[in-house]
């Protein structure tokens, strides 16, 4: 089985654009916002622990996710296919 390398990086970018948004809102809502350094910060420029820093974390997860799942679907999907042809070749050695 193969996966749509555009479908799957779409719902990678969806997923993970939407859950950092959330995250971000569900630490504002029990400990505050704070604009100091977090890990997130180094790797998304603009991150921050508030309200904007929400909707930057927003677009750069759904940039990295989409990213991530077109690679990881490429690679699976590559991997498929030599896994598919081997086991054809094994098929047809066993048959003869």
């Amino acid at each position: 089985m193969k996966l749509n390398i555009k479908a799957f990086g779409l719902t990678c970018g969806i997923v993970w654009g939407l859950g950092l948004f959330f995250l971000t809102w569900w630490i504002i809502a029990f400990e505050g916002s704070d604009s100091g350094a977090t890990f997130l910060s180094r790797v998304y420029r603009g991150y921050t622990i508030t309200p904007v820093g929400s909707l930057v974390g927003l677009v750069w997860g759904a940039i990295d996710g989409w990213i991530g799942g077109l690679i990881f679907a490429w690679v699976y999907n590559a991997l498929a296919d030599v896994c598919q042809r081997k086991s054809r070749t094994d098929t047809s050695a066993q048959a003869s």
